[in-house]
C-alpha cells in the first residue's frame, strides 16, 4: 500500500495529511515533501494521522528530522493517530519526543 500525502498550508500552520503506510518505501517521498515544505517560514506543523495505518523505523526517522527542524523554528504537533500508531510511539519512546494530540 502506498502513501498519499496532502498539504494544506494556511496563514497559522501548515497541516500534512498521510494516508496509508509510512514505511521503508514510502517515507522518502515524506521526507522529500518536507524538504520543501518546512522552510523557515512555518512557525507550526501538523501531521494528521487519521488515515494511517502504519509507520515503521524508517517513518519515525523522517518525523524525528521534522521535529529537530520545527524545535529550532516552531512546533509540530501530531494529531488523530490511530491506536496502533499511538502504541508505536509508546515503545518506541517517541511519545516522550513529539508531542501527540490524542
Amino acid at each position: 500500500m502506498a502513501l498519499n500525502i496532502n498539504k494544506v498550508d494556511s496563514a497559522d500552520a501548515l497541516v500534512i495529511y498521510l494516508e496509508g503506510r509510512l514505511d521503508t518505501n514510502t517515507s522518502p517521498a515524506l521526507e522529500e515533501e518536507l524538504k520543501t515544505a518546512i522552510t523557515g517560514a512555518v512557525k507550526k506543523l501538523i501531521f494528521d494521522m487519521e488515515k494511517l495505518d502504519y509507520v515503521s523505523s524508517a517513518g519515525l526517522r523522517v518525523l524525528l528530522k521534522a521535529q529537530k527542524i520545527m524545535n529550532k523554528q516552531g512546533s509540530m504537533i501530531i494529531r488523530k493517530a490511530k491506536a496502533e500508531i499511538l502504541e508505536i510511539f509508546e515503545v518506541t519512546g517517541f511519545d516522550e519526543i513529539l508531542n501527540i494530540q490524542k
